[in-house]
């Protein structure tokens, strides 16, 4: 999928699947900007490495998806979508996260609509997502796609304590077994 932007815009480029260097890339998109926004540090950066490298060393194709934007084939954003458990507990949308040479250009829109359609392919019944309160653009968003919040309490699943919110969106399709049950 290729976006054309106008004037001083970026043309950006959303492509599947692993490339050379998305990894890296996608742990320093995050690591900087959530040490921006909220002081996250080491222990936020170190897990975003370790728990991202473990996903894409287990993932299946079918199964779990990994969107980026390139531009002139560099990492500029990324979303996950891992569905190990996403027939019992609905898919995770992990690891989106949008540059700022990216932002506000409809990178972030892509980016989720990718996501979402690779959802409803598989007829999962539902999608989720952790985040925090305060990124109100990523919300923005989030709510555009149909995602409501469904929970919220203090944490710190990311080595800062904050408000931790759950979205979740239901897809709308029911599993073929739960038809069959009377």
């Amino acid at each position: 999928m290729r976006a054309g932007m106008k004037g001083d815009r970026r043309s950006f480029e959303i492509v599947e699947g692993w490339r050379p260097g998305a990894l890296g890339r996608i742990v320093e998109l995050h690591g900087d900007y959530y040490h921006r926004q909220a002081g996250f540090g080491l222990f936020f950066e170190a897990k975003v490495a370790r728990e991202l490298a473990e996903f894409l060393c287990r993932s299946r194709p079918g199964r779990d998806g990994l969107w980026l934007a390139l531009v002139d084939g560099r990492v500029e954003g990324s979303i996950v979508i891992d569905g190990i458990a996403a027939t019992d507990r609905g898919a995770h949308l992990r690891w989106f996260v949008v540059s700022d040479r990216l932002r506000g250009q409809g990178a972030g829109h892509a980016l989720i609509a990718a996501a979402l359609a690779f959802c409803r392919a598989n007829r999962w019944p539902s999608c989720h997502l952790w985040t925090f309160a305060g990124l109100d653009a990523a919300r923005h968003l989030y709510e555009k796609h149909g995602f409501v919040l469904a929970e919220q309490r203090r944490g710190a699943q990311w080595g800062v304590e904050v408000s931790e919110q759950r979205f979740e969106m239901a897809l709308g399709r029911q599993r073929p077994e739960a038809v069959c049950q009377g």
